[in-house]
């Protein structure tokens, strides 16, 4: 989540609300103006919508092309391997000769 600039010079402010525990039970926004204590802070790293809305894309396209990626590899690793490649448990290791005979 951004700080974003609004056009009437606000910063819309991401905060988080906590249930009990301090577990994290939301995100929204909240719009500050320039009297808050903290405008100067969040105003140097605050963004424009449109500024906002190109990274969010970027981010987008970026975690897309890498799904692809993923994607090409998981084919590759699958014609490499035979069978379905679906992992099961081969149970416990072979103790081997329990009466002590040589298993030559």
């Amino acid at each position: 989540m951004f700080v974003i600039r609004l056009p009437n010079g606000n910063l819309m402010v991401p905060e988080s609300a906590f249930g009990d525990g301090g577990r994290v039970i939301g995100d929204a926004y909240v719009e500050i103006g320039p009297e808050d204590a903290d405008y100067d802070r969040l105003a140097r790293q605050a963004l424009t919508e449109e500024e906002a809305s190109r990274r969010r894309l970027r981010w987008q396209e970026e975690d897309e092309a890498l799904g692809r990626e993923f994607l090409a590899y998981k084919a590759q690793r699958d014609k490499a391997w035979p069978g379905d490649n679906s992992w099961s448990d081969p149970g416990p290791p072979d103790p081997g000769p329990r009466d002590g005979a040589d298993p030559a």
